[in-house]
């Protein structure tokens, strides 16, 4: 099982290595299919490990691959941890990135970076594996980094561009304020624990929870480990783009779109879900961290959704419908429902990524033209496409017999029977957020391909399916965003599962008390037909097709009449404006402060400049008294002794 792990984790590596410094010279078709065949070899090395543990009930594995560093009894490793946590996340992050490999094929044949790409989406592949599979914080945050770093050289993968410079710097500098404190979270582990590993960790806090440490971090005392909770979630606020840390998503865009689709489908995004998830056994431990997540979730669900409602990028909609669904997922965490949170994370990968690559599909056949109010009609000229876009959508809002479906009311009722601070608050935000999502995805369905054509006749004459190398990845898609959900709800939510990678304390696992409500997922089915959701769902359906289809001036009226809320909107609630003209003009005066009194006046002018001028000064002085006379010298030690005799001779009294 070891080599099995192994082959998982290096083969898209060996992909990506290959496709780096020998795909040039090699030629496309090489160089795609290496890269494809190391994410297809790990797909089916996961696949089989998953099937292993649901057949034959497989015992989790750790091990240490080797010692990284050792400091006195303190020891770093490199080492893998194989339970039911990571084996969804190995499956999900290996199959979209497959279908992204075999999609991008078609998407990017005629970019001059092709081989460049696929060396960089078959890293993100293993670097979002290094970190799934970590069992320790130090190969976590390897992983953690290295996503990241990835993330940035494809958003800016068309650096021509300067939007495309500006966004992948973004991103970058969003994740780094993330990225500090979860790294503060990490040393705040090393100091308690002295130890990075998960299962020593896991351990002591089991053993020692009734006798947590305080520190004063300069407003009251807190829980040590309430401390490490929210540092660490401030890092996962960054990676999943949760408010304010978002601002960096929608603008992630600029890169390809199969990049888009990996992102936001099943690397990036969801570490930080995943991250929280792992670390269940210390934030059950802190109410207070718990109610944050909550809370930070709730209001990340509901404000981005509602700016989905108004953007004309077909991919900025499906990036905010991203960012809301994120919010879901968290809120689930801050609810303790942490399989719930996964099993939303795993349905969302699927249909998420079948729909930016279907986007990705529509772009194409129109010609690099993103706007959807420029569409119209498209169903009859790329069937394919709209039937995969259709069964995306369905998934999203929470169709029954869709995927998304059982997740997210798993989700939302599992939120309405936790007792945490804000559970109310975050129930009516995610209530809310069903209807908001209705609306968004269905106007995008009714613009892009059902109301009249609204496109040139230049471009109707060329407007056709995409090829096969795209539809196939698509049509692959489609079938988990339709039956994922309804096959494994029985052993991720009602089942065992998750007992030995996630543990949520008695008094806090709503989930288990709203699956103990259901013997099976018909009656899961039925029941959910009868509650809120399902209603609101179906009411956004109906109020954006009545507007599209029977009543387009209304869009006018709103318009209209709400141009106040509507300018904070197109705005992004200012946020960017915020960054821009407060943070960054705020952080440029003090550095510009620290520039003049720290580098320049004590650095430059006293410390370096200073010692030089001083130097000067002192040889100028002790020059004029080199003269080269004899006569000079004499005098000068004559005085010299006069002094010196004087000195000594001032201290001795007269006699009496």
């Amino acid at each position: 099982m070891q080599n099995t792990i192994l082959l998982i984790v290096f083969a898209p590596l060996i992909g990506a290595l290959f496709c780096g410094f020998l795909g040039a010279k090699l030629g496309k078709r090489i160089s795609h299919w290496v890269a494809v065949g190391g994410v297809l070899i790990s797909f089916l090395a996961s696949a089989k490990l998953l099937f292993d543990k649901l057949l034959h009930a497989a015992p989790d594995l750790n091990f240490t691959l080797y010692n990284w560093a050792s400091f006195g009894d303190l020891t770093f490793s490199i080492g893998f941890l194989v339970d039911g946590l990571s084996l969804i996340m190995i499956n999900v992050v290996t199959f979209v990135s497959l279908m992204v490999h075999i999609y991008t094929i078609g998407y990017m044949k005629n970019d001059s970076g092709y081989h460049r790409f696929f060396s960089y989406i078959s890293l993100f592949t293993f670097a979002m594996l290094m970190l799934v599979l970590a069992n320790n914080f130090l190969q976590l945050f390897f992983g953690w980094e290295a996503v990241g770093l990835v993330s940035y050289l494809l958003i800016g993968f068309w650096f021509k561009k300067d939007s495309a410079v500006f966004a992948n710097l973004k991103a970058f500098l969003v994740n780094r304020v993330g990225d500090f404190g979860f790294l503060v979270g990490i040393a705040a582990i090393l100091y308690l624990f002295n130890s990075l590993d998960y299962a020593t960790i896991f351990q002591t806090v089991s053993q020692s929870s009734d006798s947590i440490e305080t520190i004063n971090i300069g407003f009251g005392d807190w829980s040590i480990i309430t401390f490490i909770c929210i540092c660490l979630f401030i890092g996962a606020m960054g990676k999943s783009a949760q408010v304010p840390l978002h601002v960096w998503l929608p603008d992630s865009m600029e890169g390809p779109t199969p990049i888009s689709a990996l992102i936001h489908a099943a690397t990036m995004v969801t570490a930080g879900v995943f991250m929280v998830a792992r670390m269940s056994p210390l934030f059950e431990l802190s109410d207070t961290a718990l109610s944050f997540v909550l809370f930070i979730g709730a209001i990340t669900a509901l404000s981005m959704g509602i700016l989905g409602i108004i953007q004309n990028d077909i991919k900025r909609i499906i990036a905010y419908s991203t960012l809301s669904q994120l919010g879901y997922m968290v809120a689930a965490l801050g609810a303790s429902a942490y399989a719930a949170s996964i099993f939303h994370l795993m349905t969302h990968a699927f249909f998420k990524a079948l729909l930016f690559l279907a986007a990705g599909s529509v772009i194409i056949g129109m010609h690099h033209i993103q706007d959807i109010r420029k569409m119209g009609g498209l169903r009859r000229y790329m069937p394919i496409t709209y039937i995969c876009s259709l069964i995306g959508s369905l998934a999203l809002i929470g169709m029954p017999l869709f995927s998304g479906f059982y997740s997210k009311d798993a989700i939302i009722e599992s939120v309405h029977y936790s007792e945490q601070t804000f559970s109310s608050f975050a129930y009516w935000c995610l209530l809310i957020g069903i209807f908001i999502t209705a609306i968004y995805s269905t106007r995008l369905l009714m613009l892009v391909f059902h109301t009249k054509e609204r496109f040139s006749p230049s471009t109707k004459r060329e407007l056709h399916e995409s090829p096969r190398v795209i539809i196939v990845p698509l049509i692959l898609l489609a079938i988990p965003s339709i039956g994922i959900g309804w096959l494994t709800m029985e052993p991720l939510l009602f089942g065992d599962f998750f007992a030995s990678s996630i543990f949520v304390l008695p008094d806090q696992n709503g989930l288990a008390i709203f699956s103990r409500s259901f013997t099976s997922v018909g009656e899961f089915t039925l029941h959910a037909l009868q509650t809120l959701p399902f209603w609101l769902m179906l009411s956004g359906v109906m109020l954006t097709i009545y507007v599209y289809k029977a009543n387009p001036a209304f869009v006018t009226v709103i318009q209209r009449k709400l141009k106040i809320p509507l300018k904070v909107l197109e705005n992004n609630y200012y946020f960017d404006k915020f960054n821009q003209t407060v943070l960054v003009q705020l952080s440029t005066w003090f550095g510009q402060l620290f520039y003049r009194i720290g580098d320049k006046l004590l650095i430059d002018g006293l410390a370096v400049n200073g010692s030089a001028r001083f130097t000067q000064l002192t040889a100028l002085i002790i020059r004029k008294l080199q003269s080269g006379y004899l006569y000079h010298y004499v005098l000068l030690m004559l005085l010299g002794l006069l002094i010196a005799l004087g000195w000594l001779l001032w201290p001795l009294q007269p006699l009496s």
